[in-house]
């Protein structure tokens, strides 16, 4: 007879009841998760090898300026020359840009193509390599336009490397 005194045998064998299943059901969330994680880790990518011919060509003369657009919005401009110090005919070349913060810290980070400037008419332009060629051993200026860069940017010259080429 359980009383006031005495815990009853039909509680406790309750307990012990309700026990197991919680434990499995624990047991089952964690392989779940864990498998969840092995499984969905994103695999580290290789990192992409840079063409050989990136170490012939060389930027320079690097100058920037800045105006507003005719909505009213900043333009940075990139300006420098691009040299072909190889042995073929440059016709694709794309930089990464790297703007930091006054802290050192990345705020942006692009990858844009070369455009070299030519004279078109009366005005000079900034066309694709593909359309101006740079020849071996010779030089061009080139324009680089950014027009959302963070306002974190600490306004300095920004990190400037080639990363990709096309040669014929």
């Amino acid at each position: 007879m359980g009383g006031f005194i005495e815990p009853s045998p039909l509680k406790t064998e309750e307990r012990d009841s309700n026990l197991i299943p919680i434990l499995v059901g624990l047991a089952v969330v964690v392989i779940v998760v864990g498998a969840a994680v092995i499984f969905l880790k994103e695999k580290p990518k290789a990192g992409k090898a840079l063409p050989p011919y990136v170490a012939s060509v060389k930027i320079s003369d690097l100058k920037m300026s800045a105006a507003e657009n005719f909505v009213g919005a900043s333009v940075t401009y990139l300006d420098g020359t691009i040299t072909n110090a190889g042995d073929e005919i440059l016709t694709h070349a794309v930089v990464q840009v790297i703007f930091k913060d006054s802290l050192g810290q990345i705020v942006g980070n692009e990858s844009v193509p070369i455009h070299v400037v030519e004279t078109v008419g009366p005005y000079n332009d900034a066309v694709d390599l593909q359309s101006a060629p740079l020849p071996p051993g010779k030089s061009k200026p080139f324009r680089l336009v950014f027009e959302h860069i963070s306002a974190e940017w600490n306004h300095e010259y920004p990190e400037v490397t080639v990363v990709d080429v096309a040669t014929k």
